[in-house]
């Protein structure tokens, strides 16, 4: 039995994609209704379809990236909220603020225990709900948190975008370039052996469809396949990126110029929708 598809379907597979409507109904109706199935059926058309993300979106709020003062923990809080108007209000800001210093002084760990911290007697719920109250809209708070040997933090564009960078050791001045690097360029992972093997396979199998669909033969396509994978990992895995200070040198080549056995270790990017 086929699956009903609507218009919403059709145009929430739009914008994520960036396809015509038409594309997109046949998409969904060539996967019966299954979302990632037509977002892959699209990309072996030859769809210039962005690569799957997993930055953890809100609409509008606060993003606060902070480290503790030995470096090795950071925590991104976000305060989320529906309008801009009020993510941009000064005190709302100063209430986030708050809430993340709360979480550095407490060594919260999930955001459970960050809900449960009490400032000035009460706890981060009762005083988000206190917000919602008074402002009238829907606020939630979201947690992310890293623990290595060294720990570099980012903030970007005003609040919307936030970095967390863990180390094998001291990153120093290296840490921010990097964070930045990840704000600016958004990999998928560390380097290409942290890439989940059915994501290669994924692109892999991708890639074979759109060069059949180009005409080409099989035997070729597998052998073009293998260079448009190692294409994936370069522009998707930290490592293999182009440094965004000196593009003639790769990420990885650059942290070998500040320190030989300096690796990073995992990261976590948290932006606004």
């Amino acid at each position: 039995m086929s699956a009903t598809i609507t218009a919403a379907d059709i145009n929430k597979l739009r914008q994520s994609t960036g396809a015509g409507m038409l594309d997109c109904r046949k998409a969904l109706t060539e996967s019966n209704g299954d979302f990632e199935a037509a977002i892959d059926w699209l990309r072996k058309q030859g769809q210039k379809v962005a690569a799957k993300r997993s930055d953890r979106e809100a609409k509008e709020g606060v993003i606060l990236s902070k480290t503790t003062a030995d470096n090795k923990t950071g925590m991104i809080v976000t305060i989320s909220c529906e309008t801009d108007f009020v993510s941009k209000n000064a005190d709302f800001v100063a209430f986030a603020q708050g809430i993340t210093d709360a979480a550095i002084a407490n060594d919260v760990k999930t955001v459970e225990e960050l809900n449960a911290v009490e400032i000035g007697g009460t706890k981060v719920s009762e005083l988000i709900n206190d917000k919602l109250a008074a402002i009238g809209e829907k606020i939630e708070a979201k947690f992310a948190r890293i623990d290595a040997a060294y720990v570099a933090s980012y903030i970007h564009g005003a609040n919307r975008m936030g970095v967390l960078v863990g180390f094998n050791k001291d990153a120093g001045d290296a840490g921010k370039d990097v964070a930045m690097q990840i704000a600016a360029m958004n990999p998928l992972a560390v380097d290409e052996t942290s890439i989940a093997p059915e994501t290669i396979a994924r692109e892999r199998e991708i890639a074979i469809e759109q060069i059949k669909a180009e005409g080409k033969p099989a035997e070729m396509a597998e052998k073009i396949a293998v260079g448009k994978v190692n294409k994936f990992f370069k522009d998707n895995t930290l490592m293999a990126q182009a440094f965004v200070k000196d593009n003639g040198k790769s990420v990885a080549d650059y942290l070998k110029t500040v320190d030989a056995d300096l690796k990073v270790i995992e990261f976590k990017r948290v932006a606004l929708g």
